[in-house]
């Protein structure tokens, strides 16, 4: 279905919140900045900033919703023939090798993750996400198998699944907090992958199994 106008200027508005409020969170540090200069700056109220973002914070991790769900995404798109194992490994590998900026592989990376980590509410907030996104994963898993009250087996692979996506993320973070060139820091997360597929077990491995 197209886009119709009214969705469009409001996904525009939305937008040009955001950009606006990272501009100064980059330039001044997240707790220096006010919402409502933001609304000064982006030319709206601050009831408008506040209709579409409820939290400061919400504003610089405006695509924070995308990650609760993200691994989720992942194992519920899985191909036929394909775990739910090798599908966050075949995503993961692509967003590596494509220099993503989902899993933080770009220049000015550093200076993003500055401001988050000056911010004591904003390092809570990405610890709230990742606790989403793992419960998130588990009751995937249990509808992806059909899994019955009792059943542990669906909660211990979303914890493998998490491991592999909060390891590499976390990796490459830190390498590129180090200033390093994105395409380096690549080459050596896809053997990062091999290595961690290398330790997961055969029965995580074949876990989920779709029907071809």
């Amino acid at each position: 279905m197209a886009e119709g106008l009214r969705e469009r200027k409001k996904r525009q508005t939305r937008q040009h919140i955001s950009d606006v409020a990272t501009d100064l969170f980059l330039e001044r540090g997240f707790d220096a900045v006010t919402m409502a200069e933001i609304a000064r700056v982006a030319d709206v109220s601050v009831n408008t900033v506040y209709n579409y973002f409820p939290a400061k914070e919400d504003l610089f991790l405006d695509r924070g919703e995308g990650l609760v769900d993200r691994v989720s995404r992942w194992v519920r798109g899985r191909r036929g023939g394909e775990s739910a194992a090798d599908a966050v490994l075949r995503e993961l590998r692509e967003a590596v090798e494509t220099l993503s900026h989902t899993v933080g592989l770009f220049e000015g990376y550093a200076t993003f993750m500055r401001v988050v980590l000056e911010a004591h509410t904003l390092r809570s907030r990405l610890w709230q996400i990742r606790q989403e996104a793992l419960l998130d994963l588990e009751r995937t898993m249990r509808d992806e198998v059909g899994a019955e009250d009792g059943d542990h087996v669906p909660a211990l692979v979303a914890g493998q699944l998490d491991w592999l996506h909060s390891t590499v993320m976390g990796w490459i973070s830190a390498e590129m907090m180090k200033h390093r060139d994105p395409r380096e820091v690549s080459r050596e997360a896809l053997v990062l992958l091999d290595e961690m597929e290398e330790l997961l077990g055969e029965r995580v491995l074949s876990y989920a199994v779709r029907a071809g």
